[in-house]
């Protein structure tokens, strides 16, 4: 689909939904969702937040690993988005984080109105062993994955896009490039909005 073909949604129409701690407890497998995951400080939420121009609509805060539930956000009649716990934090309790893990793989595993995976990395700190994991199973799955380098503002543009060479690179030289792609991304500075908004609403697109 070319992007002058796609409509693009109304994100700043985004509302909140509900929160789920198990996939039983999740709204119907229907329509189509776009999931959010990533480290707990790779800032998923600053990035949904960003995305909906709604600073309070997902939280954050500044104890990275607080988001415990699968929180549901309506974009349109049929389509969601969906901000799933943040993994491989390293002040979580082991039990707790094996908890999260184990909803978290349920939720991919399980879900079929999964249209497609948003993995956020710190630019600073990409292709961690859990992000690669979730492209290992994301690849193997046919799950189309969106790679974005979050906190772009923290780089010159000229090593930030070094970053977005060197992670294209290095997907490619595992075999892990089959449907992904890869943006730099900055909530603070609204840098990569529009791609960003481009690729959700090509993904979540009625009738796919």
């Amino acid at each position: 689909m070319s992007e002058s073909s796609i409509e693009k949604l109304n994100f700043r129409a985004v509302q909140f939904l509900t929160s789920a701690p198990t996939l039983a407890e999740c709204p119907e497998d229907s329509g189509a969702e776009v999931a959010f995951a990533g480290r707990s400080n790779a800032g998923k939420s600053s990035a949904i937040n960003a995305l909906t121009g709604n600073s309070k609509l997902a939280r954050t805060s500044k104890t990275p690993g607080r988001t415990q539930l699968i929180n549901f956000f309506r974009v349109g009649d049929t389509q969601r988005l969906v901000d799933l716990p943040g993994y491989g934090y390293a002040k979580v309790a082991r039990a707790m984080k094996d908890e999260w893990q184990r909803h978290l793989a349920f939720y991919l595993e399980q879900r079929h109105c999964l249209r497609g995976l948003v993995l956020l990395m710190d630019i600073r700190q990409p292709l961690k062993e859990f992000d690669i994991h979730m492209l290992t199973w994301a690849v193997q799955s046919g799950l189309p994955v969106h790679i974005l380098l979050t906190k772009a503002d923290k780089l010159k543009r000229g090593p930030a896009n070094n970053t977005l060479f060197a992670v294209e690179k290095a997907l490619k030289a595992q075999g892990l490039d089959n449907g992904v792609t890869v943006q730099t991304f900055s909530s603070t500075k609204k840098t990569g909005l529009d791609k960003l908004e481009l690729k959700l609403s090509e993904w979540l697109a009625v009738g796919r």
